[in-house]
């Protein structure tokens, strides 16, 4: 099974948060950070469908950024 580490960001957008894998073009949201991280892994799953099968982790604690600092 190949395994694929994705790294992502979550963050607050009005009354959602948005969930974006920086190493794909991929993102999903939800009403709370982990719907958002579960819609996330679902876009993913459909991004690299009929690809060969990759291993997901659980992520266990989320972060949410308040913005791009320069």
């Amino acid at each position: 099974m190949k395994k694929l580490s994705i790294k992502n960001l979550v963050w607050k957008e009005g009354k959602y948060y948005v969930a974006r894998a920086l190493n794909m073009e991929v993102s999903s949201f939800g009403k709370t950070r982990r719907e958002a991280l579960k819609n996330l892994i679902e876009a993913l799953s459909l991004y690299v469908e009929g690809e060969p099968k990759i291993e997901y982790h659980k992520i266990s604690r989320p972060t949410i950024s308040r913005g791009l600092q320069s």
